[in-house]
């Protein structure tokens, strides 16, 4: 049966209506995967993309016997992909295919428990004087108690997998259960090989149709040596635009008190005194390094951290070497597998920093960075370092190995694919002359009518924002007088958490109705009540510019209080702005602006998630009408009715609300 014919039995069977850009989307796949040739697709909210990719990567999988890969960034889609779009769509074609297809949820090892671990092949090895394993005796502990609550669990659960353990645990408990790849002392030399968790999981991937799978194990399979995924021909990229961040994550390493205080406490009893001893001061001395200097991008190495980095290096390096890696004992097996990875850990990223500084900078391909870590208060020193450009590694090893699939509601920047293209490595940037890899970019638009269901709305008179990042009086009184007119009903976009804590505290002194900011709650319970009660503001930053979907009544009005450019001293951000002009390029408009465009784009599609949903979007920045890189922001956006007018948009707010509250009017 073709594609178009499968997706209509699909459709039909769940009850959907014909979409001409979820058809049209399906067959482009179709034809990718048919050609090889990569596709960009940008399908906006309500096309139901997930089915345009998901039925024609069923029919080739199971018509063809060729697996195909689907990859994305956040958890809810996987939950969605596996626990209620495959089931459905499967029964649904069940009549219609050849045989059911199969398909798998594939996550990195950390997920899974260990059982070697949990039946003592680490413990064993470990110094008692390790705070967390004094606990793990000690019932009375949160941490005692969550073990022993895992180690039962263990011998119940048929998966091993975290997210199946209800309730949860915090991750101090998860990790005394689990191991990472490196951790793993190997299948074949494992007692519990044959029963491990993470190895079943990778089989049962291996023999799946369908293996849905995260945007960081997809950059950890391209940069380790030994394959971590399933074989795989096609591939499907969900959320497309956050994967430049996660691969640069997942790609990143950074040096912590955490970590350097671990690895002597892991080494204590495998090495001699004396290389403990070493190790224990050169960590001393690089971490009262780095807690002295100032937080910021490194471009010139002083001597004095240059020389805590290389005396690190060889400490661990004089460590690790010491150790022996082949124990005929398994369970001093494990302790030493952590030891060495931990110690691999260090003597590799101190030695990939020191390597950095060698280019000059604009022939660099890392960025080092310090930054202060807050954890409860506390503002602990971390040394990072992240690849400036990830786009030749998804180039050699994500697109030259499988023909892919890129899909997200925004994917065009400034009305054009180019930007992402770029940084995904399919299209060669400034100073790069990799060849060009075969795709095409496809739109294939929305079923809303943005122009008639939304408003844009470019506060054009108000000036420009405060340099001090919170906002003016007269911004203030401006979205008072929005969310009046719109009796609540408005998510508060900002551009950091202090702007919104500052017009939260504010506006609750001016407002009648409720106003809720992020951290005041769980997000999750924060996005209950604002979706039960229209009265509700709800304002926050990153995080729900991409994460809130309440369609309806609830949500009219979409405010975001200036162009979202990144900070000047973002220290990956401003090197790789940096990197472009320094070959020619327009750095700002590479860099900054396509990060501010796409950040707008997500934020105003918070407003429509419905075909009758109805609403403005009010962006309180007078540059995006006044400075010359207007037209490119808002040639991101959606195709909404624009105006500069604040009494006609406060009347529509008005006349919205009206109608929302007495349907007879």
């Amino acid at each position: 049966m073709s594609v178009p014919r499968l997706l209509a039995t699909a459709v039909a069977a769940l009850g959907g209506d014909e979409r001409r850009g979820q058809l049209q989307m399906a067959v482009a796949v179709a034809d990718a995967f048919d050609t090889g040739e990569h596709l960009v697709v940008q399908a906006g909210t309500g096309t139901g993309k997930s089915l345009a990719y998901l039925v024609p990567a069923i029919a080739r999988a199971v018509c063809h016997d060729t697996p195909v890969l689907v990859s994305t960034a956040t958890l809810a889609l996987q939950r969605q992909l596996v626990d209620r779009d495959l089931p459905q769509l499967i029964d649904s074609l069940a009549d219609a295919l050849p045989r059911r297809p199969r398909f798998m949820l594939l996550k990195g090892r950390r997920n899974y428990l260990c059982l070697n671990k949990i039946h003592g092949g680490a413990a064993s090895g470990e110094p008692k004087d390790d705070p967390d394993q004094k606990e793990l005796f000690e019932p009375a502990t949160d941490l005692g108690r969550d073990v022993q609550r895992l180690t039962a669990w263990a011998s119940t659960t048929e998966s091993g997998d975290r997210d199946e353990l209800r309730p949860g645990v915090p991750d101090r408990s998860w990790i005394q259960v689990s191991v990472s790849a490196r951790e793993c002392v190997g299948a074949l030399r494992c007692p519990f090989g044959s029963r491990c968790f993470a190895e079943r999981a990778r089989a049962r991937a291996a023999q799946a149709d369908i293996v849905v799978t995260n945007h960081a194990l997809l950059a950890i399979d391209a940069l380790s040596e030994s394959a971590v995924l399933p074989d795989h021909q096609l591939l499907v990229i969900d959320e497309a635009h956050e994967l430049v961040d996660r691969v640069t994550a997942a790609a990143a390493a950074e040096l912590t008190p955490a970590i350097l205080g671990a690895a002597p406490r892991r080494i204590a009893r495998l090495v001699g005194p004396e290389l403990t001893q070493r190790l224990e001061a050169a960590s001393a001395a690089f971490i009262a390094a780095i807690g002295d200097a100032d937080p910021g991008r490194i471009d010139v190495l002083d001597d004095q951290l240059a020389t805590c980095l290389a005396t690190l290096r060889d400490a661990a390096g004089a460590a690790r070497s010491a150790i022996d890696a082949s124990p005929a004992d398994i369970a001093a097996a494990a302790a030493r597998a952590e030891a060495v990875a931990v110690l691999t850990e260090i003597a590799d990223t101190t030695s990939r920093i020191l390597t950095s500084f060698a280019p000059a900078i604009p022939d660099r391909s890392d960025v080092v960075w310090l930054d202060h870590e807050d954890t409860s208060g506390l503002a602990h020193p971390r040394l990072r370092v992240a690849p400036l450009s990830v786009a030749g590694l998804l180039r050699t090893r994500v697109f030259a190995r499988s023909t892919t699939v890129l899909t997200s509601a925004t994917l065009t920047v400034g009305g054009s694919f180019d930007a992402m293209a770029t940084a995904w490595g399919l299209t060669g940037g400034p100073g790069d002359d990799a060849v060009d890899c075969r795709w095409r970019g496809l739109d294939v638009g929305s079923p809303f009518q943005h122009a008639k269901a939304g408003i844009l709305y470019i506060a054009a008179h108000l000036p420009p924002p405060e340099r001090d990042g919170t906002g003016s009086a007269v911004q203030l009184a401006e979205i008072a007088d929005l969310i009046t007119a719109a009796g609540g009903r408005t998510l508060g976009l900002f551009s950091s958490m202090r702007a919104a804590r500052y017009a939260a505290e504010a506006l609750r002194e001016r407002l009648p109705t409720p106003v809720l900011c992020q951290g005041d709650d769980s997000t999750a319970a924060l996005l209950e009540r604002f979706a039960a009660d229209p009265a509700t503001s709800l304002f926050g930053t990153l995080s729900l510019w991409q994460g809130v979907d309440v369609p309806g009544p609830s949500l009219s009005l979409v405010i975001i209080d200036r162009i979202p450019f990144p900070r000047p001293d973002d220290p990956l951000l401003s090197a790789r702005q940096r990197a472009v002009s320094a070959h020619g390029g327009n750095g700002f408009m590479t860099v900054a602006a396509s990060h501010a465009a796409l950040l707008l784009a997500q934020g105003a599609g918070r407003l429509l998630r419905g075909v009758k949903d109805r609403g403005v979007v009010a962006v309180l920045d007078s540059r995006m009408a006044t400075a010359r890189y207007g037209g490119y922001l808002r040639a991101s956006l959606p195709p909404f009715w624009p105006t500069t007018d604040a009494v006609r948009v406060r009347d529509a707010l008005v006349r919205l609300r009206t109608m929302t509250t007495d349907p007879r009017t």
